[in-house]
This record gives structure tokens, sequence and C-alpha cells, in this order.
């Protein structure tokens, strides 16, 4: 019994093993999609909604890596393993509607975790023969969403005659709207409070938006979060842009930006203060002696971070490769959970959106955010002289309990060094 309970220990997440040890099921028989192959809590949940629908194939290691589960003649639409510590998602919306013919590899249905929207693919060509669950709907890793009915497209005179059915409902649905509206405003109309209910407009939040807004309170109820601010003479960091910007994209196939500098600079200022880059964890301080700087991104459905892996290690070009393939991920929505774990600071552009000064919110469990802004023209005093400069204000939000004033001031100060003068970077002054 010893020897079973090591062999869970190291091959599964803790919440994984209890549940193991609870079903008693024999853990070589589940695939682990977690770190270094370990059965992550969804890898068990998938394998016993298999079992229940009596869906599990000898080779499970195939059968979960897959999408879709076969069954006769068709294949239920399977919801997948979403990540270590994700068990369940929401159904955001029905990318195909029952009846349509779907090609292999189609996208089918979305679903939106708490951290990340993800779509399902087709794994065979045919027919979405029924939806098990509709938009809204909470599911668990392993639910079954639907069933595809392998078969040929159908003809266009079939379709068009859906087309006709689909519309002629529509129209009647359209017809019985406008007359419950104008029978409510008949009802409502000499109720001005009313009235404005009518104008009201009720939505569930998002999972993502669920996230961002518990993770923000959890961050002003639980850190003793104060902003020290500073400013910056962009003049140098602008001048070495223009002077190298060419050469620059000719080599690395990407424009240089302002943030990589900021990234650098941010790395240099933790390695001097590295309370800035540490996190507490009960009564413990955790100082990370690595630096993965999270990178906030701005999308239609809310803020996400992703993170620059060993950041320190990675030259200005690829810094800005990959910055510039996250953004383009995050606006399609393609982010992975593992792209925005792991971070140990986080620096935030509100420049971007023409932002001159804000105070960041931590991103808990870490310790520090670097807020960057608008470059602005501005007077500002040069030795005993007046010259227009372009200048950008630097906010730096800390958590007291661990990061004292002198670090965080002093941290900000080293990062204003650096990009007044960039050449610091080189020769390490």
């Amino acid at each position: 019994m010893n020897n079973k309970n090591k062999i869970i220990q190291k091959l599964a997440m803790p919440s994984a093993a209890k549940l193991i040890e609870e079903k008693k099921i024999d853990i070589n028989t589940v695939v682990g999609t977690g770190v270094d192959g370990r059965v992550t809590k969804g890898d068990v949940l998938l394998h016993l909604n298999l079992i229940k629908n009596n869906k599990l194939e000898e080779d499970t290691s195939k059968s979960q890596k897959n999408i879709l589960k076969g069954k006769e003649n068709g294949m239920d639409v399977l919801v997948p393993v979403l990540g270590e510590s994700v068990v369940e998602a929401t159904v955001s919306k029905w990318i195909k509607k029952k009846g349509d013919y779907v090609e292999v590899d189609d996208p089918i249905v979305e679903l939106e975790t708490d951290k990340v929207t993800l779509e399902v693919p087709a794994s065979i060509s045919g027919i979405l023969e029924n939806t098990l669950v509709s938009e809204g709907d909470t599911v668990e890793v392993g639910a079954i969403l639907g069933t595809i009915i392998a078969g040929e497209k159908q003809d266009k005179k079939e379709e068009v005659s859906k087309e006709v059915e689909v519309k002629d409902v529509e129209k009647e649905k359209s017809i019985t709207n406008k007359l419950e509206v104008k029978s409510n405003n008949q009802v409502t109309e000499n109720s001005r409070n009313e009235d404005n209910i009518n104008l009201e407009e009720r939505i569930p939040m998002s999972r993502l938006r669920q996230a961002i807004a518990r993770r923000l309170k959890e961050a002003q109820n639980t850190a003793a979060m104060l902003t020290t601010y500073n400013e910056v003479d962009m003049s140098a960091l602008m001048e070495m842009r223009k002077n190298y910007q060419e050469s620059f994209e000719k080599k690395n196939g990407v424009r240089l930006g302002y943030m990589s500098f900021f990234v650098k600079a941010s790395i240099d200022a933790l390695n001097q203060f590295p309370a800035v880059n540490a996190e507490i964890d009960g009564n413990d301080i955790i100082y990370k002696n690595y630096y993965n700087i999270g990178v906030a991104v701005g999308t239609s459905q809310g803020l996400v971070v992703p993170v620059l892996k060993n950041a320190d290690k990675m030259s200005f070009g690829e810094t800005e490769a990959t910055i510039a393939e996250f953004g383009k991920r995050a606006k399609e929505g393609n982010l992975a959970m593992s792209d925005m774990a792991g971070g140990t600071f986080t620096i935030s552009n509100g420049g971007v959106y023409g932002s001159l000064m804000s105070s960041p919110i931590l991103n808990p469990p870490q310790s520090g955010i670097l807020g960057m802004h608008k470059i602005q023209k501005r007077p500002v005093a040069i030795a005993d002289n007046i010259e227009i400069r372009p200048m950008m204000y630097l906010a730096l939000s800390y958590d007291h309990r661990i990061i004292d004033g002198r670090e965080a001031v002093s941290f900000l100060v080293r990062i204003k060094e650096i990009i007044e003068d960039p050449r610091r970077l080189v020769v390490g002054a």
C-alpha cells in the first residue's frame, strides 16, 4: 500500500491523487497532461466521464488526447482537458448549429474558462446531430457537448429549404416579439421608472471577467498596496530606437519597440532589489531567482497577462517577437493557460490607450507591477535651461508587507536611470 501511495504522489497532482484514491483508479490507465506527465484533476475527471459513458478504449492514452470519442456511426463531442487547475468551463458560443455539416478540424463550440477561451474542433466530417448543452451552461472535463454523425454534405436544395424554414420561424418570432414589446410599452408608458427598466440589459459576466474581478479584489483585500511614481526622459531611448530600427528589423524580422527596454531594465532592477521579485506564502517569503515577466495585454474580453519565461535569457529580438506573438494570439483568443502561468513581475502599458498617469493593481501573488504611460512632450529643467523633452510617468505598485518604501523608490529610480541612458544595459553600469 505504501508503494502505491508513492507512485500516486510521484505522478499525480495532490487533488488528482486524492480523487484517484477515493475512486480506486489504477493511475497507470490515466494519461497525465500536466508538467512532466503528471496526472491532473482534469485528467481524472475526463477518465471517469469516459468510463461512465462506456467509451473508454483499451488505449486510454489515445482516447484522452482526442477531443472527440467514437461510437458506432457517430462521434461524441467531449470537453477536453483544460489544464492543471481548471476542471470546468462555460459554453460561451456554439459556432456550429444543430444540423450543420462540419469538416474535420472545423471549430464546433467555444468554451471559456477563467483563464482562456478555446475552441473544440471536429475530428470527423459529418452532421452535428444534436447539442446537449446550451450557451451559458457550465460543463466539466469529459462531459458530452453534442454528437456528430458521419455523413456527406447535404445538397443545396435541402439547405435552402431549411434556411427558408428558419427564416419563417425567425419572422414569426420577430412578429411575436414586436407584439410583446408593444404590449409591454402600453403597460409601462405612464411610468418613467419602468420605462428605464425596459432600457436596461442584464447579461452574465464571462468567466474571464469574473476571474479578473475576483483577483483584483483579492489584491486589494490581501496586499498592503502602495504606489510610488517617477518620470523618465525618453529622449535617449527614442534616439537609439530611431538609429537602429531599420537594421534591427532586418535582422530580427520584428520592429524594435519600447517594451523590450523596459523588460530588460526591470530585470536589472529586480536583480538589485530581489524583494520586488518575491512573493508571500503564509509566513514565508519566496525569493524567485528567475525572471518571468508578465506583459499585460488588453482584449475585447478583458485583460490577460502572458508571461515571458526566463526573460533574462532572451535577446531584444526574441523579447519583441514573443511580445508581438502574444499580442496577436491574445486578440484571437488563442493564448494557452501555460502562456499565462508562472509570472514573477508584471509590466502594464496604459500609454497605448492614452493614459498619462495611473496606479496599476497588483497581479497576485506577485509583489510588484510597473505601469508605463503615454509619452508626452513637456517643459523640463535641464541644468539652468528650460527644454521641451518627451517625458513618461512611471508608476510602481508594490506590496508594502514585503517591500519597503526605500526599495520601491530605488527600484523605480534604477529603471529611470537605464531608460534615460540605455548604454547601461551594455556595460552593466
